[in-house]
């Protein structure tokens, strides 16, 4: 059943910034009001009321979190944070105006909270800190990060993860850090546990990537088109994200699978509860909460109302890009169905310009608002944590780099040039020539006047508030008054992409004379590998069914022999000693034997998987075992079967694996000497690519582009070039709808590409006609990322 509207919780009077959902009848949220409330539920057929409202000053509470009861607090207790510094906790069995314990140690705003279920508290802040307090008292103090620290989750009562602005994650065991995380192009803002594999992590680049703890990218969802703020993990595994786009959005296997879209500017928390619900916080104030259980639904008129106030809601034109009203299809167009859950489509009713929204859960087009003419921007640019309006280059002298200049267009331009000759040491004699820089590059925008818009602290984001005299204390801004902030020029910036055009959305606006510069992709060498796992689930499963075939009167002779047995748990033996972290010495270093074994017992597919991704080396150790290797698995995965639709669940499932397993064999540890790896593609090749899901193309795509880095590094057979060329063409020709495999396969090219320039590989060729291939991959995935390295492949084709 999809989610629909359950409630609707209205108390708070400005943005609510946090949540925290631990039991069915238990939500905190936390607001930019100075206060957080917990809402309770009397019985499980009551609605959810304010219980109480725990205030401790009089600054934004951005942060909240709960404490399991205790026998000193048996409802147990809310933790606050925000800009007062101060963590507050509370009792919630007997609330008090003044907090139970108040945690000082912060300087800056306490912007993100998690806790252990023992009760230690974490905290990040714009200090640039973590910290880890028990029994109300600091533990240990987390440096490392060089930006603010906008997202912590506890792993467990000794283990932490911390997401910062300076786009890293970072993995800490007490107070030492074990590994740090690099894959954001932007500030990371959330963080997530994800069962059986890792965790989850967005950011203001627009994804959401889920890791494994040791380091490997799972999937990258993207759907999101601005900031993604927050994100949960419903009973399910599937994942729940929310973001400046104004929508919650609901994953499974790497997909979007519902968009629930609220009629707000911003959606800054989610939160999930045990019974699968979901509560959303959002800049309207309100806390709402969605179920997929029919019978917690709201009645048919306050859904009706709430698809109303959805429907009426006003796009600024500025949101969705540049449109040409009189190029736009009539509302004949909504007749046909979405392509992909969250597509957006814009239609010309009249003298209105209407946005709609596919929802598959009910196979409908969902109007989303109407796009009108607004004056504004939307992403801002980030310096040293904290987000502006524009960050120059400034060129002081030839040879020297470029020093950044933050702006505001709230600002006084003279004191934001007083401020950066200041923190630069330069004289103050240059601030009228700084004064001028700003004023050209900032043309057509209101520059030096105050805002009446009620201001995010975070982002400097307004909220429309009619007449509200707050402003933010960091940046003093607001979101609708600015055109095109400048890139800089030294790093790459996430540009948002119009989720209906595909274009940017400041094309319109004028050119700053510090100019932005697209970071070069190609080549890309660094391999992509499928490792992620639960190794003792695994092994327990396989001992059981094992077992249960020992124990069968008819299956004994199907049971692994003792020997067998040994090389088996042996390998699961290594693979937990390299999966964990910091890896250890294992006691066995993986053999032939080994492989001979997972040979043997032809169900162990997935654990061909890992030891291909941890231990490579293993299948170098005598003459044709990987071509022995290559033969049982796709025997194994019953490759000849039947391919059609619907393929048998076990298929799929089989089918996956052996192509996550492939993409693993080709890495920079393997050799490409016999005949294995052509074998490889030509069975590739025999793939009806339609039969494919989404998951199996972008493991496809994956093995290919793996393929490719190899090429990058060492010389290839003629042969082998030749199908890999191919299957990445074929690939380019016949997807339309996943972009993730598209772009995979392009990089994939264009590493080809490079490597064919750099004389190690025979001459790519047929330039026109790969030109003519790839530009149709242009048409279907309007994409930033994918239309930029279409421009790199077809510039090295030219």
């Amino acid at each position: 059943m999809p989610h629909k509207l359950s409630a609707s919780l209205v108390a708070h009077s400005s943005d609510v910034r946090a949540l925290s959902s631990p039991t069915n009848d238990l939500i905190l949220s936390a607001s930019r009001d100075a206060t957080a409330i917990a809402w309770q539920k009397p019985t499980p057929e009551a609605s959810f009321t304010p219980a109480s409202v725990l205030k401790a000053g009089s600054r934004y509470v951005n942060s909240v979190a709960y404490i399991a009861p205790t026998s000193e607090a048996p409802k147990g207790y809310a933790v606050t944070g925000g800009q007062d510094t101060v963590i507050n906790v509370f009792r919630l069995d007997a609330p008090r105006d003044d907090p139970d314990f108040s945690l000082i140690g912060h300087t800056e705003n306490v912007c993100t909270l998690d806790v252990t279920p023992g009760g230690v508290i974490i905290s990040g802040s714009w200090d640039r800190t973590a910290k880890v307090w028990k029994n109300f008292t600091l533990l240990y103090d987390l440096k490392g990060h060089q930006q603010s620290v906008w997202a912590v989750l506890a792993v467990d009562e000794g283990q932490y993860l911390t997401g910062s602005a300076d786009k890293t994650i970072k993995l800490w065991q007490q107070h030492k850090t074990v590994r740090t995380y690099e894959g954001h192009r932007d500030a990371v803002r959330g963080l997530a546990l994800v069962p059986d594999i890792g965790f989850a992590s967005c950011s203001n680049d627009s994804e959401i990537r889920v890791w494994t703890f040791g380091g490997d990218i799972v999937y990258t969802l993207y759907g999101h088109t601005s900031f993604v703020y927050s994100l949960s993990v419903l009973p399910t595994g599937d994942i729940v994200s929310g973001g400046e786009d104004r929508t919650v959005r609901i994953w499974r296997d790497g997909e979007c699978i519902q968009t629930l879209v609220h009629p707000a500017i911003s959606v800054w928390a989610v939160s999930s509860m045990p019974n699968g619900d979901i509560v959303s916080g959002c800049s309207d104030g309100v806390v709402r909460v969605f179920s997929a259980s029919r019978e917690r639904w709201a009645s048919e008129a306050d859904l009706k109302e709430y698809d109303e106030k959805v429907a009426n809601t006003a796009l600024p034109s500025q949101q969705v890009g540049d449109v040409k009203k009189s190029d736009l299809p009539g509302p004949e167009a909504l007749n046909f169905p979405g392509k992909k859950p969250g597509e957006v489509k814009m239609i010309n009713n009249g003298s209105i310009v209407e946005a709609h929204q596919w929802d598959s859960a009910t196979n409908s087009w969902q109007k989303i608002g109407d796009v009108v003419d607004a004056v504004g921007q939307g992403r801002k640019q980030l310096y040293q944590g904290k987000e502006y309006d524009y960050v120059f280059d400034v060129d002081i002298q030839d040879g020297v780099p470029p020093l950044k200049l933050p702006y505001n267009v709230t600002e006084n331009p003279f004191s934001a040039a007083q401020k950066f000759l200041e923190s630069n040491n330069l004289p103050l004699t240059y601030v009228d020539e700084v004064v001028k820089f700003i004023e050209k590059n900032t043309t057509g925008t209101n520059i030096g006047a105050g805002s009446e818009e009620y201001i995010d602290p975070y982002t400097g984001c307004a909220i429309f508030g009619q007449g509200s005299s707050f402003q933010d204390p960091y940046t003093g801004t607001s979101r609708y008054t600015a055109t095109t902030p400048a890139s800089p020029s030294s790093e790459v910036i996430s540009q948002y992409m119009d989720p209906f055009t595909g274009a940017s959305r400041y094309s319109g606006a004028p050119k700053p004379s510090a100019l932005a510069v697209t970071a070069k992709i190609l080549p890309v060498e660094k391999f992509i590998t499928f490792k992620q796992a639960n190794i003792s689930a695994m092994q327990g499963k396989l001992l059981q069914f094992d077992e249960a075939l020992r124990n069968e009167i008819s299956t004994p002779s199907l049971a692994m022999y003792p020997d067998e047995m040994t090389r088996i748990e042996e390998a699961f033996d290594f693979l937990n000693a390299a999966t964990v972290a910091p890896a250890r010495q294992p006691t066995v270093i993986l053999a032939a034997v080994h492989v001979e074994t997972i040979i043997q017992v032809l169900e162990l597919i997935d654990l061909s998987r890992l030891v291909t991704g941890f231990a490579p080396e293993a299948l170098e150790v005598a003459p044709g075992l990987k071509e022995k290797f290559i033969e049982a698995l796709f025997a194994a995965s019953e490759w000849n079967a039947s391919w059609s639709l619907p393929l048998p669940k076990a298929k799929e499932t089989n089918m996956l694996l052996l192509f996550r397993t492939l993409a693993n064999i080709f890495q920079e540890k393997i050799s490409l000497s016999g005949t294995w790896s052509v074998k490889i593609l030509d069975y590739l090749g025999q793939a009806p690519y339609a039969s494919l899901s989404k998951t199996h193309r972008v493991a496809m795509a994956t093995i290919l582009f793996n393929a490719s880095c190899i090429a990058l590094r060492t010389p290839v057979e003629k042969a082998f070039f030749d199908q890999l060329v191919s299957l990445i063409l074929r690939i380019l020709e016949s997807e339309n709808t996943d972009s993730e495999a598209a772009y995979r396969a392009l990089v994939g090219l264009g590493n080809l590409i490079h490597a064919s320039k750099a004389r190690k590989l025979p001459d790519v060729g047929q330039s026109v006609e790969l030109v003519t291939r790839i530009k149709k991959t242009l048409i279907a995935f309007p994409e930033e990322r994918v239309q930029n390295v279409i421009k790199e492949v077809t510039a090295l084709v030219s």
